[in-house]
């Protein structure tokens, strides 16, 4: 695949200038940044897994759902697909719904480094940035 490449089923890839992004229903689903895929490739690299990085959404957190990221083992078959790099960001359909158009970003700052989501579809988030509501 090309350095930024995007496989989905049953959708269609769309480019656009630098960025690109999978559609579901004629919609961007999510994007996931080169600070993003490279942090994912050094963290799977050093614990000897594949960069396959999977975001989940869970209810809680202080504003009602909250991200969950881990390392994934595989793709499941329901899973919606980013890739950058190399490194795969993943999200089961259900998720998806609640992050649709989204930017996976690794930032760091003098508070920490963590990774961020830019969630369109979040009414408001909490200060910590891992929580959000609808």
């Amino acid at each position: 695949m090309s350095p930024l490449a995007v496989r989905t089923t049953p959708t269609e890839l769309v480019a656009e200038g630098s960025r690109a992004y999978f559609t579901h229903m004629s919609e961007p689903a999510i994007d996931l940044t080169t600070s993003a895929a490279q942090r994912v490739a050094t963290i799977a690299a050093k614990q000897g897994k594949p960069p396959i990085l999977r975001l989940a959404v869970e209810g809680g957190g202080c504003a009602g759902f909250q991200y969950k990221f881990g390392l994934a083992d595989a793709v499941e078959g329901d899973d919606a697909v980013a890739e950058r790099d190399g490194v795969r960001l993943v999200v089961d359909s259900v998720s998806l719904d609640l992050v649709r158009g989204s930017a996976v970003d690794y930032v760091e700052s003098l508070g920490g480094a963590a990774f961020r989501v830019t969630n369109p579809v979040a009414a408001s988030g909490c200060g910590c940035g891992t929580s959000f509501s609808i």
